[in-house]
């Protein structure tokens, strides 16, 4: 399917591997000018040259830390100064900082909302007045648990469920601009964090009956692939889903009890 993504300018936020990376493959492989951005410059190195070679494309990188409300600006304006516009702001970064209240502190919940919430704040500011100049897309990458907190999931799932408020209003907002605003929800999903627990609870295993144990208890009865992932969100940015904005899909293999 061609999503005619070619000539379109991303940011990427968190992008230096896992569906961050997996996402700007894909947005390359269509045709895109991607721009990777995360906080460590030897990540985004190795992201940008696996890339190519892959792709066969060039791409751009930049190092900031989304907390940072001049770190977002200088982001934005990397794509800006280098092709002259932005079409396209996927916000990637994020952690799981996951416990029984009572053992979250203060400064616990302070980091979590300023990555996870302040985070895509300081960005989709900085992105409005070039996105208002002509319309775009963004979208937030958040968990299935914004939408179904489990028990002992503090602060992650207040935050997620934070950002699904903020996706939903600036849908609204945003809409007479033609800038369209989702968000995906993300389960199980092969990542470096997913690969340790698996390297932790059954090295024996092959990859794949690890992913089909049915301990997991997901629908479709496997962990799902980052390129699953990404075409998704690849294909939500795209004109080819120009009628849908205040949307929150989940990528879960069907765990989710919520839509």
């Amino acid at each position: 399917m061609d999503l005619k993504l070619t000539g379109k300018v991303a940011v990427i936020t968190g992008s230096s591997k896992g569906i961050g990376k997996e996402t700007a493959v894909v947005l390359t492989e269509e045709g895109a000018k991607v721009i990777l951005a995360a906080r460590h410059e030897e990540g985004l190195k190795q992201a940008v040259e696996d890339i190519q070679e892959r792709t066969g494309r060039k791409l751009k990188y930049v190092v900031g830390d989304v907390t940072r409300e001049d770190d977002a600006r200088q982001i934005i304006d990397m794509a800006t100064q280098t092709y002259g516009r932005l079409d396209i702001l996927i916000n990637n970064a994020g952690s799981a900082f996951a416990e029984p209240f009572e053992n979250v502190t203060l400064s616990d919940w302070q980091n979590d909302m300023n990555l996870k919430l302040f985070g895509w704040i300081h960005m989709i500011h900085a992105a409005l007045p070039e996105l208002k100049k002509h319309g775009g897309a963004i979208l937030n990458l958040t968990a299935v648990a914004g939408k179904t907190p489990p028990a002992n999931t503090s602060p992650t799932s207040v935050s997620r469920a934070a950002g699904l408020a903020l996706t939903n209003t600036l849908s609204k907002d945003l809409a007479p601009f033609n800038i369209r605003v989702n968000a995906v929800c993300i389960g199980l999903i092969r990542s470096g964090q997913i690969e340790k627990r698996w390297q932790s609870e059954a090295p024996e295993q092959s990859w794949d009956d690890y992913a089909r144990d049915p301990k997991f208890n997901i629908p479709l009865g496997r962990i799902g692939d980052a390129r699953e992932a990404a075409n998704v969100i690849s294909f939500l940015v795209s004109d080819a889903a120009s009628y849908v904005t205040g949307a929150a899909v989940n990528i879960d293999g069907g765990t989710s009890p919520a839509l």
